[in-house]
């Protein structure tokens, strides 16, 4: 009869590597990590069964910090290392490392591929608005008019706001955290890794040197209420010090409307993160501080929907079935081919 060797139980410290964090001090990616760590003791997988794979910015030290298997790979290419990675090794726990610049400029391409394939693995995208690594030029995600060192006279490009993109890409698991909040951020990564099949989570980061405050609106304790809105599946959106406003629909637009004076619950748009139609989710990810809305935080969407990595592994096993083992040598050498003098 044989016995089962119990699975160490794992701690936080148990997933951090012995190099030394090189963030700059107060930078919010320390909170990330920390979370992160948190987290992964609760999953039951085995450090030997995640990797986290980055491409180039601060963000990307972070492969450096975790004690699993890590890839530190080129800008902006993680999501196509960690494809490769996934469907070759399905049986991984395959997390991708990025920021607004990594992400969203020169790896703006891989990362909609990744998301619109729905594979499984799960992507934390850092956003600071700017680049710090290269200290200070503005990023796919800084607002217009920001002055910075590559625009002193103020950005003219439109930014990109990530959770639409990953809506608009239909992805399949959508959230928002914030790294001050550490308990939201922890159960948002959570939910994320538990997810089967693409999960995007956008994490407003602040860059205490090249960028600091950008996010304090959405963090001031005196603002957050008001200024958030925490979504939670199947109940109304309902934000402020004392929940006493709301969202609701004016045909097909959102408005700030206050409880009281004829307006119930009743009248407000419920959450709902499993439809299967993104258009509402698409909707709340529009709703910007700066055009007098709460900026929902949580889990936007969270449907389900075939995987690339399951198949394209099933036709792999499909036509080896059919047709044997493949011969790469017979391959090669088969048709036409000509030798080179």
């Amino acid at each position: 009869m044989s016995i089962e060797t119990p699975l160490p139980v794992l701690k936080p410290t148990d997933f951090a590597s012995d190099q030394d964090v090189r963030w700059c001090p107060g930078c919010g990616d320390y909170s990330i990590l920390a979370q992160m760590k948190k987290v992964l003791p609760t999953l039951g997988v085995p450090r030997e069964k995640t990797v986290f794979i980055s491409g180039i910015g601060c963000s990307s030290r972070f492969p450096y910090y975790m004690n699993t298997y890590g890839v530190h790979s080129i800008h902006g290419r993680a999501p196509a290392v960690a494809t490769g990675l996934k469907c070759v090794r399905p049986d991984l726990q395959v997390w991708v490392i990025t920021g607004d610049g990594d992400g969203l400029s020169i790896g703006g391409n891989h990362l909609m591929h990744a998301i619109r394939r729905n594979l499984d693995i799960n992507i934390v995208l850092f956003n600071n608005r700017i680049y710090g690594l290269t200290k200070g030029q503005y990023s796919p995600t800084s607002p217009l008019g920001q002055k910075t060192k590559s625009t002193p006279m103020g950005a003219i490009d439109n930014p990109l706001h990530p959770l639409s993109i990953a809506i608009g890409c239909e992805a399949t698991f959508v959230a928002r955290s914030i790294d001050t909040n550490i308990n939201h951020l922890g159960e948002t990564l959570k939910r994320a890794a538990e997810h089967p099949g693409a999960s995007f989570v956008e994490v407003y980061q602040n860059c205490n040197v090249f960028n600091d405050g950008a996010w304090d609106y959405a963090k001031d304790r005196d603002t957050k209420l008001d200024t958030t809105l925490e979504l939670q599946h199947g109940k109304p959106l309902l934000f402020g010090k004392l929940r006493e406003k709301g969202i609701r629909l004016n045909g097909m637009n959102p408005e700030v409307v206050e409880l009281g004076k004829g307006i119930t619950e009743d009248d407000l748009l419920f959450h709902d993160e499993r439809s299967p139609e993104p258009s509402l989710a698409y909707l709340l990810s529009r709703m910007r501080y700066e055009d007098g809305f709460p900026e929902p935080i949580g889990v936007f969407r969270c449907v389900d929907a075939p995987r690339y990595d399951a198949l394209i592994n099933g036709q792999i096993e499909e036509a080896t079935q059919k047709r044997g083992q493949g011969d790469l040598e017979a391959l090669f050498n088969s048709g036409d081919t000509w030798t080179v003098e």
